[in-house]
């Protein structure tokens, strides 16, 4: 009768821990973002959808990405640990988010550009965009920081809005991330030209809640490798530049 219970109270806690480890293996590490397309896609094929997924699978987890139409409610669930970290922020993001530690192997340079009609402009400060009508979504910060005193702009909650706006010539310029507005152009078939130099490049990066610091390391070094295998440009090259080229 011992040897019976015992065997059964054996029994119960190696199916318990079986379970357990069935579930610590089907984890996914969730990265959550408010951008969309190129970038985080339903078919989850965007670029920032297949970095991850890559960059968790070379240390032998399983890593997505999924998007947030809010962009607070995204950093909050990060913040909180109810997803496991953001999947691309500016440097710093830890200074109002003290939860959040930043993978310091950059994911991408994003580039905020203007997009005009065809207007003579080169973009090579924030004064060149004085004698026109901009528009830009609200709460971007970038161009709220840096657009110069007596810029005439306007503002939109969606970026389908402003380049209506701009193919109706009611404003003179978009300002938007680059590789956003040539998806969005692509879509709507708008003929509008992308103006250079950016008027900004920031460093874009992945970030984990705290409790899962001990993977940052692991996963600076895989995307480290991605780059220095040709994974990183063969993803980058497969989800970003076709929309350059379509947009020439």
């Amino acid at each position: 009768m011992f040897y019976k219970k015992f065997f059964g109270f054996f029994l119960s806690v190696f199916i318990v821990a079986a379970a357990y480890q069935v579930r610590a293996d089907e984890q996914v590490y969730i990265l959550n973002t408010s951008t969309g397309v190129p970038y985080a896609t339903s078919a989850r094929d965007g670029f920032q959808d297949r970095v991850v997924a890559e960059v968790f699978r070379r240390i032998g987890l399983k890593g997505k990405v999924e998007r947030y139409e809010a962009s607070a409610r995204a950093l909050l669930n990060a913040n909180s640990n109810v997803d496991h970290g953001v999947a691309m922020r500016i440097a710093g993001l830890e200074k109002k988010f003290p939860n959040l530690v930043r993978i310091p192997e950059r994911l991408i340079e994003n580039d905020f550009v203007a997009y005009s009609r065809g207007l003579d402009l080169t973009t090579d400060s924030w004064d060149s965009l004085l004698p026109y009508v901009v528009a830009y979504i609200n709460g971007w910060q970038i161009f709220e920081r840096n657009l110069v005193a007596g810029q005439d702009s306007t503002t939109v909650k969606e970026p389908s809005q402003m380049f209506t706006m701009l193919d109706k010539k009611r404003v003179d310029v978009v300002l938007y991330e680059r590789w956003q507005g040539f998806s969005r152009l692509a879509s709507t078939g708008v003929k509008v030209m992308v103006h250079e130099p950016p008027l900004a490049s920031v460093d874009m990066y992945m970030y984990l809640h705290k409790e899962h610091a001990h993977l940052v390391p692991r996963l600076a070094k895989a995307l480290k490798d991605m780059k220095d295998d040709g994974t990183y440009r063969k993803i980058f090259d497969e989800t970003l530049t076709p929309l350059s080229v379509a947009n020439q």
